[in-house]
């Protein structure tokens, strides 16, 4: 599989400038909407992470596909919002926006949401022209490749 990557794409964010505001845990755009959501670096900093995996199936076309990333810090997957101590989250989670460290065990986060689930490495998916668009260094891990149907492709 090689993706190319269009030159059309709406940007989204909850706090930063982009041609959309969202909430990633409650979307406010019709079901099957996006061929492609490209979430990277973001369920981290997110309070409930199973719903906005939700949320991006959701809203993903039937053939669509979710490129996601995140860091892997751990073991086995853990977290609790109800840390809200800047202090605390710094020193649990890495940084005071972080609810959560995540495992190799995302995978079966994703699947929970009703993704099927690959993992590749940037460069067997995208072309170097692409990652350097995308900022995706070598350093940032495994991509999951999400699709709606119950085995990504």
């Amino acid at each position: 599989l090689r993706l190319k990557i269009g030159p059309s794409y709406v940007t989204a964010d909850l706090f930063a400038p982009a041609d959309l505001r969202l909430d990633l845990m409650n979307i406010e755009q019709p079901d099957s909407t996006y061929d492609l959501v490209y979430c990277s670096h973001v369920l981290e900093h997110v309070e409930d992470d199973i719903q906005a995996m939700r949320e991006m199936r959701r809203v993903l076309r039937p053939d669509g596909l979710a490129i996601i990333m995140v860091p892997i810090n751990v073991e086995s997957t853990w977290g609790d919002a109800s840390i809200t101590d800047p202090a605390e989250r710094r020193r649990l989670f890495g940084q005071t926006d972080h609810f959560r460290l995540y495992g190799p065990d995302v995978v079966d986060r994703l699947a929970t949401a009703g993704f099927g689930v690959k993992t590749v490495k940037p460069a067997d998916i995208l072309s170097p022209d692409d990652t350097e668009r995308m900022r995706i260094t070598d350093k940032a891990g495994d991509v999951y490749l999400c699709s709606v149907a119950s085995s990504a492709t």
